[in-house]
């Protein structure tokens, strides 16, 4: 049995050594990528702020009525215009997934985020030299932003990144821009947290396989020393 688990702790030590050399040089590059080209913003811009003032809105009531499946109600700048955010199905959190409708804050009237509106949102946040080379509806996964679980209009540009930006169908928010930095760094974020399911996290099978095994390497060490110490292969010299 000593033999068995001989072999199997050698191969569970190259194993553990290639994964923790993987975390090595991960970890070198993420030390040495620049923050902010990592995140795919080099052509981000911010959108101009609303001139409209709250007392041309439309009540909050009128909508409700209208509306009256709605849960929340909150207020939304698209394209420095108001409008009334209407929250249908709502998750934890912004990227899981949620059911909206847009209200004009003005006119009332409900307001699509078409492949129109979404590319004039796009240029809006957009500042390179590029013009646009795509359009595309992204049904989840998204490869640039995995933890999106929302419908999502691409918008390429056809500039020297190769930026792409995202704008959620339901919302009309910018999900965010990527670009060949941002997917550079993200291929030694899916190495550094094993996640080569493209789960987009670090809670995988492959972490859970990882420690399982850690923890037999470290079993089979124990029983593999003190079988030595039973056959006095340690001994203690003067």
């Amino acid at each position: 049995m000593i033999i068995w688990i001989r072999k199997i702790h050698k191969w569970a030590s190259l194993l553990i050594g290639l994964q923790v050399l993987i975390w090595v040089i991960s970890g070198l590059t993420f030390n040495v990528i620049d923050r902010e080209k990592a995140r795919g913003n080099t052509y981000r811009q911010a959108i101009a702020a609303p001139s409209t003032t709250n007392t041309d809105l439309l009540p909050v009531e009128r909508i409700l009525k209208a509306y009256p499946e709605t849960i929340e109600l909150n207020q939304a700048t698209i394209l420095s215009q108001p409008y009334y955010l209407l929250t249908q199905q709502q998750g934890l959190y912004r990227h899981f997934t949620n059911r909206y409708h847009i209200v004009n804050a003005i006119t009332g009237q409900l307001t699509i985020v078409d492949k129109q509106l979404a590319t004039t949102i796009a240029q809006a946040s957009y500042s390179g030299p590029g013009s646009i080379g795509s359009v595309n509806l992204i049904i989840p996964p998204n490869e640039d932003f995995l933890k999106d679980k929302n419908p999502s209009w691409q918008i390429n540009f056809d500039d020297n990144l190769e930026t792409s930006v995202y704008v959620e169908q339901g919302s009309g928010r910018i999900i965010g821009h990527s670009n060949s930095n941002k997917r550079f760094a993200d291929f030694f974020f899916m190495l550094h947290f094993m996640d080569y399911g493209s789960a987009g996290n670090f809670n995988t099978i492959q972490i859970i396989l990882f420690a399982f095994v850690t923890l037999w390497l470290t079993l089979s060490g124990l029983l593999w020393t003190i079988h030595l110490l039973r056959k006095g292969q340690y001994r203690i010299k003067r």
